[in-house]
């Protein structure tokens, strides 16, 4: 039984971050009536070094070997600098259903980079659980009672591609450094780094009207920044070095079913008859994967 439990905990860890990354699109719909996109990115990045300091001496990496910049740099700047940027760009461009249609496209970026690069196997089981994770997204996000204009949805497509691309290469390359480097190493260089990509932000703070720091804007930002930016990062990072990169990446499929169930729960947004099939779709292509 002990056992058991011990190999479900990397598992729940991703699940864990997963369901924190689904509930920061709530988050970020109220917090964005106030703030512009590129200033809540710094806050949240912030607030997250803020709450790294009390544990810096733990964050230095003590198994630093001679060219190990050439993985690290490369780490940090996929995800979270260009990750970000991308895809809040592509947002500008493309609709959002587009647009989440091609982040499903993520676990099968992974499970080839890491047969490719990490040499893991590809399970039948994998590649279904994959192919019915994709599809089930695919539904979720055509079948959204709203969507975004689009005024030039090539380049957004293109954009949204490019951010997927980062986060495939971001997860092959923590799970590459995650047998020496500890995991809250990992996730400190990501966020103080991401701090420093997204500094300029900081002027849209400045500008912003005093009237709009509420306790409840202050609140939601140290939710984003502190568990959202912080934490769950620590949670994935952690669960990716125990297991397959190829299966943990199957689980971000989950983020869009948690950010619909949520908000339909926090924000009284719709969730039609169309999107439940669609989230069932995803959860069993999950499971089904997983299964040993």
């Amino acid at each position: 039984m002990i056992i058991k439990i011990k190999n479900m905990l990397p598992i729940l860890s991703i699940l864990g971050a997963v369901f924190l990354w689904g509930s920061s699109f709530s988050a970020m719909r109220i917090i964005l009536q106030d703030l512009p996109p590129f200033a809540v990115m710094f806050c949240r990045l912030f607030i997250a070094s803020i709450f790294i300091l009390p544990i810096s001496g733990k964050l230095l990496p003590k198994s630093y070997q001679k060219g190990d910049w050439k993985i690290l740099i490369p780490m940090v700047l996929f995800q979270p600098c260009l990750y970000f940027l991308f895809e809040s760009r592509a947002l500008t461009f493309t609709t959002s259903s587009q647009a989440g249609i091609i982040s499903a496209c993520l676990p099968l970026m992974v499970a080839v980079a890491a047969w490719f690069f990490l040499a893991e196997n590809m399970t039948t089981k994998t590649i279904i659980g994959l192919f019915l994770s994709i599809f089930g997204v695919a539904l979720l996000t055509i079948f959204q009672s709203k969507q975004a204009n689009a005024p030039h949805p090539i380049l957004g497509n293109l954009l949204e591609v490019g951010a997927m691309v980062c986060a495939c290469g971001n997860i092959i390359l923590v799970k590459k450094l995650s047998s020496r480097y500890d995991t809250w190493s990992l996730t400190g260089m990501q966020v103080l780094a991401g701090t420093l990509f997204f500094l300029p932000g900081i002027k849209y703070i400045i500008m912003a009207d005093p009237s709009i720091w509420t306790i409840k804007l202050i609140l939601v930002l140290l939710y984003l920044g502190a568990i959202v930016s912080f934490f769950s990062f620590g949670l994935y990072n952690w669960g990716i070095s125990k297991i397959e990169a190829s299966r943990a990446s199957i689980f971000i499929n989950l983020i869009p079913v948690t950010a619909v169930l949520l908000g339909w729960l926090i924000l009284g947004e719709t969730l039609n008859l169309k999107q439940m099939i669609a989230t069932l779709i995803i959860i069993f292509g999950v499971i089904f994967s997983n299964q040993r």
